[in-house]
C-alpha cells in the first residue's frame, strides 16, 4: 500500500507533465512551478514530511510487518496499516489507533509476536507458615498440566518475595504467540485447583 501511494501520486505527476507537453505547453516552466511549490509546501508541512520519512524507514527496516502485534508509540496492538504519514493499530478492544509515522521510530518499538513464542507470568501468593517445597512443586506441577504451556522452554518457578501477607511466587510459563491469553487463563485456573486440592491457603 504504502509503494503504491508513492507510485500513484509519482504517475499522476508525471502524466499531467506530459499531457501539458502533448497540447503544446513549455514543460520546463511548469517543473520549475511543480519544484518551488513543493519547497514552498515541504517547508509548510515538515512535521509531514518527517512522518513521511519514517514511514520508509519502517518499509525499508521491517522493524515490523502487517499482522504483527507491537508496542510503539505508548499503544499496543495489530499493524493493520502502514501508510504514507500514520500507521494503524487494532488492540484486542478492537479500537482503531492511529499513530504518526514519527512517533513509532522516534521511541522503541516492541515486537510482540514476531518471534512467534512468548512467556508470560503468573503471580500468587500463599499463606505464611506454608512449606516452601511443597508449594513449588504443587505450582510446577499446575504449569506443566495445560496442552497449551511449551515445555522447551519448560516453566519455572521463583520464589519472589516476602510480602505484607503472603509468601509470593511467580509461575513463568512460555507459549505460542496465539495462545497467550488462553495460556495465562489456563495456568491461573490449574494453579488455583491444585493449591485448593493441597489444602494450600491463597
Amino acid at each position: 500500500r504504502f509503494l503504491g501511494t508513492i507510485a500513484q501520486y509519482t504517475v499522476l505527476v508525471a502524466a499531467i507533465i506530459a499531457a501539458l507537453g502533448t497540447v503544446g505547453i513549455q514543460t520546463t516552466s511548469v517543473v520549475a512551478v511543480f519544484a518551488s511549490a513543493g519547497l514552498a509546501v515541504g517547508l509548510a508541512l515538515q512535521g509531514s514530511l518527517s512522518n513521511f520519512a519514517s514511514g520508509v524507514m519502517i518499509l525499508f527496516f521491517k522493524p515490523f510487518e502487517l499482522g504483527d502485534v507491537i508496542t510503539a508509540g505508548g499503544h499496543t496492538g495489530k499493524a493493520v496499516d502502514i501508510g504514507l504519514f500514520a500507521t494503524t493499530l487494532v488492540p484486542p478492544t478492537n479500537e482503531k489507533i492511529i499513530i504518526p509515522n514519527s512517533s513509532i521510530t522516534g521511541s522503541s518499538i516492541v515486537n510482540i509476536t514476531t518471534l512467534g513464542t512468548r512467556r508470560g507470568t503468573v503471580e500468587v501468593g500463599v499463606a505464611y507458615g506454608e512449606d516452601l517445597e511443597k508449594v513449588q512443586a504443587i505450582l510446577a506441577k499446575a504449569a506443566a498440566k495445560p496442552s497449551i504451556v511449551l515445555q522447551d522452554p519448560a516453566p519455572a518457578i521463583a520464589f519472589t518475595g516476602l510480602g505484607a501477607s503472603s509468601l509470593d511466587f511467580a509461575v513463568h510459563v512460555w507459549g505460542n504467540s496465539p495462545d497467550y491469553l488462553a495460556m495465562l487463563h489456563a495456568v491461573r485456573c490449574e494453579v488455583y485447583d491444585e493449591l485448593n486440592a493441597a489444602g494450600i491457603e491463597i
